[in-house]
């Protein structure tokens, strides 16, 4: 699976994510660094990405078509709290286009776009 991770993902996740063989656009270190979130948005689009984020604001994108959104929204995060979400996100959805997840600290939301790639 194409995923895009934004920088607040935890760099050991990228790493898990890549030995499971996902391909998996890292933007830390690189000129996107920092960019806003429309930039992030499109170049996850356009490269058909999966994108990984702790930004509630890329839920407005729910109902557009896209390839997933996966966002981790905990009261007290830290690196390994945002792992373990995201890893038990990967554990239960298998199939990304056109939902959103949120995760939170002891709960997931998930909606499903009325339109998918």
């Amino acid at each position: 699976m194409k995923i895009l991770v934004d920088e607040n993902i935890p760099k050991m996740t990228v790493q898990v994510l890549r030995s499971e063989g996902h391909d998996v656009r890292d933007i830390r270190r690189t000129e996107f660094e920092g960019s806003n979130d429309e930039i992030l948005w499109k170049m996850a689009q356009r490269e058909e990405r999966l994108f990984i984020t702790t930004d509630m604001g890329f839920s407005v994108h729910r109902e557009e078509r896209h390839y997933g959104i996966l966002i981790v929204r905990l009261k007290q995060p830290n690196r390994r709290k945002i792992h373990e979400r995201v890893l038990k996100a990967f554990s239960q959805i298998k199939q990304w286009p056109g939902f959103l997840v949120v995760m939170h600290d002891r709960l997931q939301r998930v909606w499903r776009a009325r339109y998918t790639k």
